[in-house]
């Protein structure tokens, strides 16, 4: 990067600044950077703290998980979705009907929205924003204030599109994937388009390939590049200010879970490898592998090195510039449930487990990989858990119905 950056993309950066985690980490505003144990099943009353409240949390003995904080019942619209969860600044918001925002510190809830959030909907942040697709179903997007839930923005596409759903968002545009509406009101192609947020109208459109679906889109936005993989396993990067593709390649998997972006190049799973590829020219910049037969899951991007597990039960961390291995556990995860996505406060990182009655939080020694616990709420369901960082000292999971508070330790 040179020494001097364009005010455009100087303000596109700083409305970056604000404190968003998704679970999974996927970027839509990103500057240039971007066993069931003892003690961990308590049940603390609705709203309330299973530590005595407050941030004087007391660290459990190793190999024992902490007991929840708070814990509150949700209504969650699409598991499997990676951007079901996040916490925006104190509030912790689940995608569901109603679309709910709690604090983080006590679970209280401080706003509720009914029929704001359509089935399946990524939970997208344009600088302070967060932007959704129109509950409304009127072919429009809105734009919520997190803290306090209120309607601060709405575009005006005039029945242009069919079901526009927002993919990205920076603090200038919020990227979308619609259906072109035919005479006969169908729908057999489909568009990526850039909406303006000072005139709320599209500023450029680009059409996709016939047949290509809308759905199964994985994204993110850095700087001025838009980057996605799709269901026909494509990877694609366009420039975020004139819709132009600046190049696509096939791969040989979809990645449904989540893409990581850094330093001017974005990583992919790719089967049995984890490859990085430059955004503006594609150019392949390293590939880790995996043993043969394995596969790779989609990576998580925390401060400069990518967390992943594997189809072997194993977790990586790689340096996400060089793809330098800096560990490798194959031994902690050989009975239990990989983790999917990841957190990291301090020295320990945190994973969220996929389907499985023995997964749940699981806390890693962020030095060297080393499993310290596992955290599960003694519900015995199988649903994927999900798990965001809640600042220096909380983290806010999902798991089922549930949504809860863990202290960070």
């Amino acid at each position: 990067m040179g020494a001097a950056l364009p005010r455009r993309r100087l303000l596109r950066l700083a409305g970056a600044g604000l404190g968003l985690v998704l679970a999974g980490a996927v970027m839509t505003a990103c500057g240039p950077e971007e066993a069931d144990a003892s003690g961990g099943t308590g049940e603390p009353k609705p709203g309330g703290s299973g530590e005595g409240g407050g941030d004087a949390f007391t660290t459990p003995p190793a190999g024992t998980a902490p007991r929840a904080l708070w814990q509150e019942k949700t209504d969650v619209g699409t598991h499997g979705n990676h951007e079901v969860l996040a916490v925006v600044g104190s509030v912790v918001l689940v995608a569901g009907d109603p679309l709910v925002g709690r604090s983080v510190a006590t679970g209280k809830k401080l706003w509720s929205l009914p029929g704001a959030v359509q089935p399946g909907a990524r939970l997208i942040m344009g600088g302070d924003t967060l932007y959704l697709a129109s509950g409304e179903y009127d072919g429009d997007l809105v734009g919520l204030d997190p803290a306090t839930g209120k309607e601060t923005w709405r575009s005006r596409l005039e029945g242009k599109y069919n079901q526009p759903r927002p993919v990205g968002a920076d603090t200038e545009r919020v990227y979308v994937i619609a259906g072109i509406q035919e005479k006969d009101l169908s729908s057999r192609t489909n568009v990526i388009a850039a909406i303006d947020i000072r005139t709320g109208k599209a500023v450029w459109s680009e059409r996709r390939d016939t047949g290509t679906d809308e759905s199964g889109l994985t994204s993110a936005v850095f700087g001025e590049r838009l980057v996605y993989t799709d269901l026909r396993k494509n990877l694609t990067v366009r420039d975020t200010t004139t819709g132009r593709q600046l190049w696509t390649k096939k791969i040989s998997r979809a990645n449904f879970e989540r893409i990581a972006v850094h330093d001017g190049a974005v990583v992919v799973a790719d089967g049995r490898q984890l490859r990085s590829f430059g955004l503006d020219d594609g150019a392949e910049r390293w590939a880790v592998k995996t043993e043969e037969f394995d596969t790779f899951n989609g990576p998580t991007l925390l401060e400069g090195v990518l967390y992943v597990s594997d189809s072997a039960h194993s977790l990586w961390a790689v340096d996400a510039a060089t793809g330098k291995q800096r560990w490798h556990n194959t031994d902690d995860l050989r009975e239990v449930s990989v983790p999917l996505q990841f957190a990291k406060v301090g020295d320990t990182l945190y994973g969220a487990t996929e389907f499985d009655k023995k997964g749940g939080v699981q806390a890693y020694d962020a030095r060297d990989g080393k499993l310290r616990w596992t955290y599960n709420d003694g519900s015995g369901s199988v649903e994927q858990w999900y798990v965001v960082s809640g600042g220096e000292k909380r983290l806010a999971a999902l798991h089922a119905e549930r949504v809860l508070a863990l202290p960070a330790v």
